[in-house]
């Protein structure tokens, strides 16, 4: 089994992200084709053609998980866990509690798939993608997208088919302006706390991040789910960094003005949805604290893993009534 040395250095990864004034900024997404269910597709939707390639630390990638696990798509569309820990080389494949070699194709670092794919690649490698079998390359690695193919295109392929539509049309713009303020202030806004360079930019960022937390725990008051007792893709992308918010966000991004624990409201709907069939088995913790504490060295120069919180998110959650 190939192992990281113990004394090579361990990048972040993401000095071509900051601004000039260290404030983080993200790369755009590469790969956009679209899986289709319609008649001549160039990338038909077909049950054992794709292959999602993921990490369980990332929320971006846990994301397009969860959303495949809610579909029913577990027989459809196969996946690869990469190793937490990422070093300069960027995601590997290799045995492990949780991760595994590449079975597909054999790979042994993910940056194999983008360059197979585009030889002339010089971006970041990151997760997810979705591969195509069959055409042997890289169909899309946006995560958004993904989980609109697994809703829409692979609908007919879930076992169970006809689960509940994540992007229900009748609210359709009320859907994707919430979730691009959660994109921008909560799932991206930590990420701008942990990795600007700048004491201006981590208190811009980390204000806004607890002002968006402060008016979704009241939106949480009266309502089970962010649109009621209906769960859709929004519900699930918000999951993705409350989930690892105590864990990682609160000391490792410096996110540290509250906890999720201190939000009576936010923290029952993090166990609500944690409890949902098939989302349990999206979240390793293990995986999350390791890549973090690891593999950001700039952030975190001992690298040392913290053995907590407890997070005890199988407790009753008591939203039943809402």
């Amino acid at each position: 089994m190939e192992t990281t040395p113990a004394a090579a250095p361990v990048k972040a990864q993401f000095q071509q992200e900051q601004s000039a004034d260290g404030e983080f900024q993200r790369q755009e997404d590469e790969f956009r084709e679209w899986v289709s269910a319609e008649k001549g597709a160039e990338f038909p939707a077909v049950a054992g053609r794709y292959h999602l390639y993921i990490s369980l630390a990332c929320p971006w990638a846990c994301r397009t998980l969860i959303v495949r696990n809610l579909k029913g798509l577990q027989k459809a569309v196969g996946v690869t866990v990469v190793d937490p820990v990422r070093d300069d080389r960027g995601w590997a494949f290799r045995e492990g509690p949780g991760h595994s070699a590449d079975p597909v194709n054999g790979f042994r670092f993910l940056s194999e798939a983008y360059t197979s794919s585009k030889p002339d690649f010089q971006g970041r490698v990151t997760v997810p993608v979705l591969w195509d079998r069959e055409k042997g390359r890289i169909v899309n690695n946006s995560e958004d997208d993904i989980c609109r193919m697994f809703n829409e295109a692979f609908a007919g392929l879930g076992d169970p088919a006809g689960a509940a539509d994540l992007f229900p049309p009748d609210i359709a713009e009320e859907q994707e302006k919430l979730s691009q303020y959660i994109y921008e202030k909560v799932n991206n806004g930590v990420y701008r706390a942990g990795f600007t360079t700048s004491q201006k930019g981590y208190e811009k960022a980390c204000r806004e991040v607890f002002a968006a937390l402060d008016t979704l725990e009241e939106r949480l008051a009266g309502s089970r789910w962010l649109f009621g007792r209906r769960l859709v893709e929004t519900d699930w992308r918000l999951f993705c960094t409350l989930v690892r918010f105590d864990a990682v966000y609160h000391g490792h991004f410096k996110c540290n003005v509250r906890r999720i624990t201190d939000y009576p409201n936010l923290d029952g709907y993090l166990r609500d949805l944690y409890q949902q069939p098939g989302i349990a088995d999206t979240v390793n913790l293990d995986h999350i604290k390791r890549h973090y504490y690891i593999t950001h060295d700039d952030i975190n120069p001992t690298r040392i893993v913290p053995i907590g919180p407890e997070l005890h998110l199988d407790r009753p959650h008591g939203r039943e009534g809402l």
